[in-house]
């Protein structure tokens, strides 16, 4: 696998995740910040191809990985998802939020029910979630805490949907599944959520 499909692969997880972890939050972003964490997923893509991979620990704080989303990772992100924000709470925990072109979403989708609670929206909208991250020997679980969308409660079933739909690839056409475990990318063995800071271990 390449450097490059690597350094895609983190960030589709990294999106996928912003799904159901998010929330309202106030990031401080910049170039320069954006720069180091590319350069920090390009070392992480370039260990994980060496052989043999070398143990090695690699940091990303809160401002980095959403400096990246804004600065370094707009043309990569999908159509339809806009303005990414990821906080890192701590001991497994992150939130954070990202808005959603819901008539992109429905241009694409079977006809829904009439209870449907997307049928009644419409534009760009806030989704938020929050959950905790676990992640051990190269798997990881996410177990989803709460999610909305305009402030209101949105039931698994329908953020279960979004994720499948915007985090879906040629490699993996069904998307992220948020009840089943998933192989970490680039080699990593674990992901330690600290306050503000992950730290990739590979």
């Amino acid at each position: 696998m390449t450097k490059k499909r690597i350094a895609h692969r983190i960030l589709l997880a990294t999106l996928a995740l912003s799904f159901y972890s998010a929330d309202t939050v106030a990031i401080q972003r910049s170039r320069q910040d954006g720069d180091r964490c590319q350069r920090k997923i390009d070392a992480i893509a370039k260990n994980a191809a060496a052989i043999p991979v070398a143990a090695k620990k690699t940091p990303l704080s809160e401002n980095e990985v959403n400096s990246y989303l804004v600065y370094n990772a707009t043309d990569k992100i999908p159509r339809g998802l806009t303005d990414p924000e990821i906080l890192i709470v701590g001991n497994g925990g992150l939130s954070g939020r990202l808005l959603l072109d819901i008539d992109e979403f429905k241009r694409q989708r079977t006809s829904p029910g009439p209870l449907d609670p997307f049928a009644y929206i419409s534009g760009k909208v806030p989704v938020t979630a929050r959950g905790v991250l676990r992640t051990r020997a190269g798997r990881a679980q996410f177990y989803l805490e709460s999610a909305e969308i305009l402030g209101l409660p949105l039931p698994k079933p329908f953020i279960q949907e979004l994720v499948t739909f915007f985090s879906r690839t040629r490699e993996n056409p069904n998307g992220f599944d948020i009840d089943q475990p998933f192989n970490l990318p680039a080699k990593i063995q674990e992901v330690v959520i600290n306050r503000a800071q992950a730290i990739i271990v590979q």
